[in-house]
């Protein structure tokens, strides 16, 4: 659909500005020879963010993805060829903190919009190799007061720290981020700023009626403990007061320790934990070796950094009915 590049004015990077969305960087990108389209483009690095893209943007936005399907984004390097598409594009929708090669690329990168989705929601910074935050009482934190610890910005900007870059899997958080980005939208493609606005809201309130059915589904439960391969649902475990015992840390390729396995067989067996977890990018085999260890089950839970056909689903929705589903089992919700 390559047939000719729409800019971004002057004024819409202005109104931008004005929204106080942190993450929107502008850059003198004019050269013809950039790339030709005959629609919005945006370079997504990984399935959660062009699929924001892709819902929102509808039909007015092409939407290049730099994560192949199957390919774990942790590990992503980026070749010249993507770098062009970066170079090309309108603007780049990424999660700053998840892929380094990304986030370097994208800040070598001459892109007239870079969104970086960490700035549109409170980043938290979560346990390498637990995911639950409870208080004294066994009560999640307060989320109605999640922008405490914002910056004078609006911003909380500890995720370049090591804080927990998984917010996709919050679908609260996610909802902040697609309003967030919608808004981008709507400032840089003004002529579709009404569609990008109803996308937006249609969005929402699918993630909105993804919450609900977590919180229905998970209300009641006899465990509150789940095993993971890697500390990637630390913003779901705090969300629906569970508590995620990972094997690995936030790295999914990192060894876990003997004496992080023998704690986890220790928790296994004092908090009835009936389900190691493992997700279909990464290996099993230490997840399968732990549940052989310990005389339990083993099932998937994916993070839903890409779709392919191993997925329990179409779509990132789908995909998170199926965890919920899995969960449901192995905390024993009725």
């Amino acid at each position: 659909m390559n047939v000719r590049r729409r800019h971004i004015s002057a004024v819409a990077l202005t109104a931008v500005t004005a929204l106080g969305l942190g993450t929107l960087t502008a850059c003198s990108s004019d050269s013809a020879a950039a790339g030709n389209t005959d629609t919005f483009d945006v370079v997504a690095s990984f399935y959660p963010m062009a699929f924001l893209a892709e819902r929102i943007g509808g039909e007015h936005v092409h939407v290049t993805s730099l994560t192949e399907p199957g390919q774990e984004p942790h590990d992503l390097e980026i070749s010249a060829h993507q770098m062009g598409e970066l170079e090309k594009s309108d603007a780049a929708l990424y999660l700053k903190g998840l892929q380094p090669a990304v986030d370097k690329a994208v800040g070598l990168a001459e892109v007239p919009m870079k969104i970086d989705a960490a700035e549109l929601t409170t980043l938290e910074t979560h346990g390498t190799e637990a995911g639950g935050h409870e208080d004294e009482h066994g009560d999640e934190h307060a989320h109605e007061d999640e922008h405490a610890h914002e910056d004078e910005h609006g911003h909380d900007h500890d995720h370049e720290g090591g804080a927990d870059p998984h917010i996709w899997l919050d679908p609260v958080k996610y909802a902040e981020v697609a309003e967030g980005v919608g808004k981008a939208f709507q400032k840089a493609d003004p002529d579709h700023a009404a569609d990008y606005r109803a996308n937006t809201a249609t969005l929402v309130k699918d993630l909105k009626a993804l919450d609900g059915k977590f919180r229905a589904g998970l209300a009641n439960r006899t465990s509150d403990v789940f095993v993971t391969t890697h500390a990637a649902f630390g913003y779901l475990a705090e969300r629906y007061g569970l508590t995620e015992e990972a094997i690995s840390g936030l790295d999914p390729e990192s060894e876990p320790s003997g004496a992080r396995m023998k704690e986890l067989q220790e928790i296994a067996k004092a908090d009835g934990v009936t389900t190691v977890f493992y997700e279909t990018l990464v290996s099993d085999r230490t997840a399968k070796t732990l549940a052989a260890d310990v005389g339990l089950k083993t099932d998937v839970l994916d993070p839903v950094e890409g779709i392919t056909d191993h997925s329990r689903g179409e779509d990132y929705l789908q995909v998170m009915e199926a965890n919920l589903t899995a969960l449901r089992t192995a905390l024993g919700a009725r």
